[in-house]
């Protein structure tokens, strides 16, 4: 599994962590040791992945993603600065997340922000089909996933067999 983080600029600070189920953070900064919290809830869940994909922000850079990255032994590439066409899943995805929510709503609060960011992410993944997913919902795509290979877990994380 490779988890593709981003950071997308709006009244509060998102930060993408595109995992399969989808999990994402909104906060009104976000540094490297939040980023390693989330991680390491996403690993709880879905295991650990072979490698995260980032741009350069700060937040990925730091010393704590960096010991993230090496206490877990899960390979972090960073894409070349100013050439987001690198890592075009995400751009794609930050272009879905700026169009239908980000331009289209005003945040009064952070929890308001969340609550909302809450409801597209149920949308997004419950709700609307995706081309790309055979026009399947990721919660679709995943139990398919499930039921065809077993767990989507062993399906899609590095096992300690594979370390």
């Amino acid at each position: 599994m490779t988890i593709v983080v981003a950071a997308t600029c709006a009244p509060s600070r998102q930060i993408a962590l595109q995992s399969p189920a989808g999990q994402w953070m909104a906060d009104t900064s976000n540094s490297g040791a939040r980023v390693a919290r989330a991680l390491d809830a996403l690993v709880r869940i879905y295991g650990k992945p072979v490698c995260i994909v980032s741009d350069n922000g700060t937040e990925f850079t730091s010393r704590a993603i960096l010991k993230w990255a090496g206490d877990n032994d899960v390979d972090w590439h960073y894409i070349d600065p100013g050439k987001p066409q690198q890592n075009g899943f995400i751009e794609s995805f930050n272009g879905s997340l700026r169009d239908e929510l980000l331009n289209e709503e005003i945040f009064d609060t952070l929890e308001d922000a969340r609550r909302k960011l809450a409801l597209w992410r149920y949308d997004y993944n419950n709700v609307r089909p995706h081309s790309s997913l055979g026009n399947q919902t990721p919660a679709e795509a995943r139990r398919a996933l499930e039921k065809s290979e077993g767990s989507a877990h062993d399906a899609l994380a590095q096992t300690d067999d594979e370390e």
